[in-house]
C-alpha cells in the first residue's frame, strides 16, 4: 500500500452553500469521501485549516510548509496531497517548492466547482492527485488538475471558472493523468531548496505594483512608505516602465528594498531590450527580472529571499538564483518527446 497523507486547507473543493454564496467549511474526511481511492492507496487526513484561498496569508503558508515537513518526518509516508483553493494555489505551491528537499512528492489539487455539486471536478482531481502522489519521485511540488500534471514553478491560474484552470503559459504541462496512469514527459527545473524559516520568523511586507498607461511612481513610493521590504513591479511587455519608475526603483533599492520586475503579459521571458524606463534601466537601478515567473510567484520568490538567512547584500543574487532555475531535464526513463508511465 502507498501511504498518502491528505492535508486539507479549504478552498472550493471543501466549499458548501452558505445561504448567500459558497465558503469552505467541509473537513478533509468529507472531501476525501467524495472521491474514489486509487487501488493500493491508503490515506491519512490532516485538517490543517479551512479558508477560502483568497484569504491565504504568509503565516498560513509557512504553517503548511512546517506541517509538510512534520508529516515527512515519518519515513512510512510515501507522499502528500494538499487540497487548496485555486485563487492562490500557485503561490502556496511555489513557496513549498522553493523549500522542498525531500524526494517524496507533494501534490496540490482543488476544484472549480463546490463540494457535492453535480458534475463537480473535485472527486476526479482528488483521485488523480492521490495517484500522482503514490507514483511520482524526486519531482518537487506538483499540481494535479483536470487530468494534467504541472510543476509548481511557472504554473498559474489561467481560467476563472473553467475546469482546465491551470497552465504554465511559457512551458506547458509536465504530463497527463487518466485511466489509472501517470504519464510524465519532463522533470521540472528547480533551484537548490532553501531551509525552512524557523517558527516565529518575522514576516516581511512584500507588495505588488502594476504599471500601465499614465502610471507614475505614486503607488510604488506608497509601498515603500508603508514599510515594504520587497516590491514586485508588474511592468509592460518584456519588463518595461518609465524613467520615473526607474528612479523610484533606484531610490527604493538604496533604502534596502528588494525589487523584482515581472510583466502583465501572460507568456514569455523578460529581457533587457529597451531603455527610457525599460528593463535596461530597471536592472541598472537594481531590480531583478523575474524570467518567466508572473507576479504572484515573483512575489513568493522575493518573500523567500527575504526570509532566508542571508545578508541584505546577498539577497539580490539569491533572488536571481530562485528565479533562474536550471533548465528542465528529461524525466528518468523518458525524454522530451516521449512519456514516462507509471501504473
Amino acid at each position: 500500500m502507498a501511504r498518502i497523507t491528505l492535508i486539507s486547507t479549504g478552498g472550493t473543493i471543501a466549499s458548501r452553500w452558505q445561504g448567500t454564496g459558497y465558503a469552505a467549511d467541509a473537513g478533509g474526511d468529507t472531501v476525501l469521501a467524495s472521491a474514489a481511492l486509487p487501488e493500493g492507496v491508503e490515506v491519512n487526513v490532516v485538517d490543517l485549516f479551512n479558508v477560502n484561498s483568497s484569504r491565504m496569508t504568509t503565516e498560513l503558508q509557512l504553517t503548511l510548509l512546517r506541517t509538510v515537513r512534520e508529516v515527512f518526518a515519518d519515513p512510512a509516508v510515501d507522499g502528500i496531497v494538499i487540497t487548496h483553493g485555486t485563487d492562490t494555489l500557485e503561490e502556496s505551491a511555489f513557496l513549498l517548492d522553493l523549500h522542498h528537499d525531500d524526494p517524496r512528492p507533494v501534490v496540490f489539487t482543488g476544484a472549480q466547482k463546490p463540494l457535492g455539486q453535480a458534475e463537480g471536478d473535485g472527486p476526479g482531481n482528488m483521485y488523480d492527485a492521490l495517484q500522482l502522489a503514490a507514483n511520482a519521485t524526486d519531482l518537487g511540488v506538483l499540481i494535479a488538475f483536470d487530468g494534467k500534471v504541472h510543476a509548481a514553478r511557472g504554473t498559474v491560474k489561467t481560467q476563472t471558472l473553467a475546469a482546465d484552470a491551470f497552465a504554465d503559459p511559457s512551458a506547458g504541462p509536465l504530463g497527463r493523468l487518466g485511466f489509472g496512469r501517470v504519464d510524465l514527459r519532463h522533470k521540472p527545473s528547480r533551484p537548490a531548496p532553501l531551509p525552512a524559516p524557523p517558527a516565529g520568523t518575522a514576516i516581511p511586507r512584500v507588495d505588488i505594483v502594476m504599471h500601465h498607461s499614465d502610471a507614475d511612481a505614486t503607488l510604488f513610493d506608497a509601498a515603500v512608505a508603508a514599510g515594504a521590504r520587497g516590491i514586485v513591479l508588474v511592468a509592460t511587455g518584456a519588463g518595461n516602465a518609465t524613467p520615473e519608475l526607474a528612479d523610484a526603483v533606484s531610490s527604493a533599492v538604496r533604502r534596502g528594498v528588494l525589487v523584482a520586475v515581472s510583466t502583465r503579459v501572460s507568456a514569455g521571458p523578460l529581457a533587457e531590450i529597451y531603455t527610457g524606463g525599460g528593463a535596461v534601466d530597471l536592472v541598472a537601478a537594481g531590480a531583478v527580472l523575474s524570467g518567466t515567473l508572473r507576479a504572484g510567484q515573483t512575489r513568493i520568490a522575493v518573500l523567500a529571499a527575504l526570509l532566508a538567512d542571508v545578508s541584505a547584500a546577498d539577497r539580490p543574487d539569491l533572488l536571481g538564483r530562485l528565479i533562474d532555475a536550471p533548465g528542465a531535464l528529461p524525466a528518468a526513463g523518458g525524454d522530451a518527446s516521449g512519456e514516462q508511465a507509471a501504473a
